[in-house]
């Protein structure tokens, strides 16, 4: 299972207007872009030895014991440009670059702790954080789009190690278009390591299969080599249900005591993510110390649903607690949602947004 630090807690204060996520409009540079392709700030700590396996999941174990010796074999001085010698041979020098795996993909359910280990990962390969870049697929993308696709190229192919969180498979463009830059910059010796989401019209465990994986990036296969994660999702392990979300009144006035808190209405929030490209969700959300929403109700269609997802996992990876009113989060998605092909990425927002609720327990108590 995976570990994550605390939620921060905000101070409360005496009556301040509180922020509004539907005032804002964020543009993001590209240089910023690509200085902020590090691990977000809950995973700014992990490490292998945070994370801990279930024992009755051998397979979390043996990942470990795997990107352990993976990262170890980015470290020769070599191994930063075109013919570096020690990937995946764990410590064995080759004449030129290696025939064998430049990758590794993990394949596992949500909560299993897959982004805790690939930001684990980039944290223990031995270069500069220059040398390495840790993004979601959404993020790449952007870059790709902000400075084009041969000047990506140029800008990543120095790297050691590029990882991809999240990588989507749904839009079959932006397969081909990564797929075709990650074909450039194994060409230029940059490993690869990612985690990714489930195709449309995938059902079963709510998980992602490797073989899909593979077949998806085409050509790479032969570039990666898949570890299976199994386990249930840390999340809520051993953990109380879900809080009950709170009353209208409780959400505002909270807002309105608390430091570095927003307040929207759900709905305008979710009328108004539709004007803003995902990849700023991340700027969204900057400065925030929690989010207060009124009138949670169910999403009215997919489109919206999954623009709500990735909103989700930035404020996950961000550590920011939600307080709400209206229904709880595990009311977000229609039935038909969590039984259609995007259910693991739906699941996992009722995942980790009940945790930031959780988390947003503590607004309560500090009042």
């Amino acid at each position: 299972m995976s570990s994550s630090s605390p939620a921060a807690r905000p101070g409360p204060i005496t009556d301040v207007p509180p922020l509004s996520l539907c005032a804002r409009e964020p543009h993001v540079p590209a240089d910023r872009l690509v200085a902020e392709m590090v691990p977000p700030p809950r995973f700014d700590s992990v490490r292998f030895g945070t994370y801990i396996p279930d024992p009755d999941q051998p397979s979390q174990t043996e990942a470990v014991r795997v990107l352990d010796g993976f990262a170890a074999g980015l470290g020769s001085p070599a191994a930063g440009a075109a013919g570096r010698r020690r990937l995946f041979g764990f410590g064995r020098a080759a004449s030129k670059a290696p025939a064998g795996p430049r990758g590794v993909y993990l394949d596992g359910g949500y909560g299993v702790g897959k982004t805790h280990l690939l930001a684990s990962l980039w944290h223990a390969t031995p270069a500069d954080p220059d040398l390495k870049a840790f993004g979601t697929f959404v993020e790449l993308t952007n870059l790709v789009g902000a400075l084009g696709f041969q000047q990506t190229v140029k800008t990543l192919s120095g790297h050691r190690l590029l990882c991809i969180d999240e990588f989507e498979l749904d839009d079959p463009g932006d397969t081909v278009l990564v797929s075709t830059l990650l074909g450039k910059l194994v060409e230029a010796g940059v490993a690869l390591a990612a985690t990714s989401n489930t195709l449309p019209g995938k059902l079963g465990e709510g998980r992602f299969a490797s073989a899909d994986f593979l077949r998806e990036i085409q050509g790479l296969s032969a570039h990666f080599r898949a570890l299976r994660i199994d386990g249930e999702d840390y999340r809520h392990r051993g953990l109380p249900e879900a809080p009950a979300p709170y009353s209208d009144e409780l959400v505002t006035r909270t807002a309105h005591t608390t430091e570095g808190a927003s307040l929207d209405a759900f709905a305008d929030l979710l009328d108004h993510l539709a004007k803003v490209h995902p990849s700023r969700y991340g700027a969204l959300t900057d400065g925030l110390r929690a989010v207060c929403l009124t009138g949670v109700r169910p999403v009215p269609d997919q489109s919206t649903a999954l623009r709500l997802v990735v909103l989700a996992d930035r404020l996950y990876d961000r550590e920011v607690p939600v307080l709400a009113s209206g229904l709880p989060f595990d009311q977000l998605f229609s039935e038909e949602m969590l039984k259609g092909g995007y259910r693991k990425k739906y699941f996992r927002a009722i995942s980790r947004l009940t945790a930031l609720a959780r988390d947003a327990g503590r607004l309560t108590e500090a009042r």
